[in-house]
This record gives C-alpha cells, sequence and structure tokens, in this order.
C-alpha cells in the first residue's frame, strides 16, 4: 500500500491506497477502510499502418541508381534538378514543345512532391532522368534547343 499525508482545511488525512481490482480500489483513510470505485474512461485504441517506404532503385550489381550533375558543354538550356529527391514522373519527352510555366517533371523531396517547371519556352532536346531515379541538386533534368 502506498501512504500519503493530505492537509485539507487545517485537518490532517493519513490515507492509504491497496490494490485497485476492476476499477475498484482499496483505500483507507486514518485507518478507516474504503472501497472507491474509479470511472472507466475507455479512450478509443488507433491503430496507424503506415506504408513501408520503397527502397530506392539499384543496378543490377546493386549499386544505388543516382543521376549526378555532369559538366555539361552544350549550348541547351537544362532544367536542373533544385533540391536531392526522386523523379516521380516525367511530363515530356523528346521533340515537345513547352512553355516555361510548363511543369516538365515531378520530384519527390522529404516527402513532398515538387512540380519542376521548363523555365523558359523551347523544344526538348533530351531527358536525362527516368521515374524512379534518384537525383542530386543541380542534376539536368531535360535540355532544351
Amino acid at each position: 500500500m502506498k501512504e500519503y499525508k493530505y492537509k485539507i482545511n487545517g485537518n490532517t488525512y493519513k490515507v492509504a491506497v491497496g490494490d485497485i481490482d476492476n476499477n475498484v480500489a482499496q483505500v483507507e483513510v486514518n485507518g478507516i477502510p474504503y472501497k472507491v470505485e474509479l470511472d472507466a474512461t475507455k479512450k478509443p485504441v488507433k491503430v496507424v499502418s503506415s506504408p513501408r517506404p520503397s527502397a530506392a532503385p539499384r543496378t543490377e550489381s546493386g549499386a544505388k541508381v543516382i543521376s549526378k550533375p555532369a559538366a555539361s558543354g552544350t549550348g541547351g538550356h537544362q532544367v536542373k534538378a533544385p533540391l536531392p529527391g526522386t523523379v516521380l514522373s516525367v511530363a515530356v519527352k523528346v521533340g515537345d514543345s513547352v512553355k516555361a510555366a510548363d511543369t516538365v517533371a515531378v520530384l519527390e523531396a522529404m516527402k513532398m512532391e515538387n512540380a519542376i517547371h521548363a523555365g523558359r519556352d523551347g523544344v526538348v532536346a533530351a531527358v536525362n532522368v527516368n521515374p524512379g531515379d534518384a537525383v542530386l541538386e543541380g542534376a539536368p533534368i531535360i535540355t532544351l534547343e
């Protein structure tokens, strides 16, 4: 039994709390035993099932597939990854004509989907990534003529 001393309105009480069984506690106040019924409040249990994240893509040898920024000598405009992430989709193909505000790809970074815009008008000369590729910041996603 756990024993406590309480002072209420100047009076001292010695309280001993014993076992609690089926929401009934055995309590003794100044030597007098009491059975105290406790309110049973049941809280709903939330079961959270989060899907397991998919593994990063790998080559046949087991190495991770990561597109790295390449030094480019081409005269075309490159649309680059603004931050590291995974390419979810590519909305253009070689030969497509795009406007500056057009979304050319969607990049997932920090559990957020980021639309990557062309940045200028042009024609797609090359698509440098595929859906599922992991890219580093500054990696070229597409090249415009």
